[in-house]
């Protein structure tokens, strides 16, 4: 099995629709991963305009159109099904195997969880998992297995991410030194600032790199520090560097926005189906 390029992130556009990916791993292994940002959608305010989350009291006609749109531009392969969350900030993955009922899927995703593995030979399924502050991750291994995961601080401090990896070896068979990870926007330390007594958690479980400054917590410094202790080569981790409360023009914020506002997505699929 050959490895990877390494991971890089780059923004393109389709129908109005702006997003991060990674072309160079997606001509390696298949897989499509995608960020998407807040344009190009039918939503109204306060959810303009691509919001993809249905729980935000938008227009459930404007998610659905959303979504659509997003697998249009990302050109989806035909009958690809989009597979959602109810996400806890807890660290509870499922895995998609060729013969796992997406129905089975929906319904443990509706109990509750934050992440979700894609084994390699599981076709047309694209897991899109949703984000205003909190950290998108993606996961890609060699073989094309592939995973979405969301973190909170809560779910980086229950180590989502080493979670995610353990369910990305178990299915491809790879070592964790060979997975890209990709780190999508998030509330940067700049903009997240936290009690004291959270921050003190966070350096003593991550390292001063978590807390660079008085009370504001470095997440992405914390996914680093959790995803190399288990094993992923440091030049496999891409981060976005985008602050979603210093760019609420591109992307939505619970914080900036009062926590009025809508979602967008971490996503990916196989090119084929």
């Amino acid at each position: 099995m050959n490895l990877l390029p390494l991971p890089g992130l780059a923004s393109h556009a389709s129908s109005g629709i702006v997003y991060l990916t990674d072309d160079a791993v997606c001509d390696a292994c298949g897989v499509r991963i995608a960020f998407t940002g807040r344009h190009g959608g039918a939503s109204e305010p306060p959810f303009e305009t691509l919001n993809l989350g249905s729980h935000v009291g938008d227009s459930l006609q404007d998610v659905e159109a959303n979504r659509a749109r997003v697998l249009n531009a990302l050109v989806a392969p035909p009958g690809c099904e989009l597979v959602t969350l109810n996400q806890v900030h807890g660290t509870r993955i499922l895995e998609v195997r060729p013969d796992t009922p997406l129905d089975d899927v929906r319904a443990e995703g509706e109990a509750g969880a934050d992440g979700i593995v894609v084994a390699s030979d599981a076709r047309g399924v694209a897991p899109l998992l949703c984000f205003a502050d909190c950290v998108p991750l993606i996961f890609v291994a060699p073989d094309g297995t592939f995973a979405v995961a969301h973190a909170g601080w809560r779910g980086v401090m229950g180590r989502i991410a080493e979670q995610t990896v353990r369910g990305i070896v178990s299915l491809s068979g790879v070592g964790p030194s060979e997975v890209n990870v990709y780190i999508g926007p998030h509330i940067r330390s700049c903009c997240f600032e936290v009690s004291d007594e959270l921050a003190a958690e966070f350096g003593e479980q991550f390292g001063s790199a978590a807390v660079p400054h008085h009370r504001h917590v470095d997440l992405s410094a914390a996914l680093r520090a959790t995803l190399m202790a288990c094993g992923v080569a440091s030049a496999r981790i891409c981060d976005a560097g985008v602050c979603t409360a210093c760019t609420v023009e591109d992307f939505y914020s619970y914080r900036a926005e009062d926590g009025q506002c809508g979602r967008h997505g971490a996503l990916a699929f196989r090119e084929e189906s």
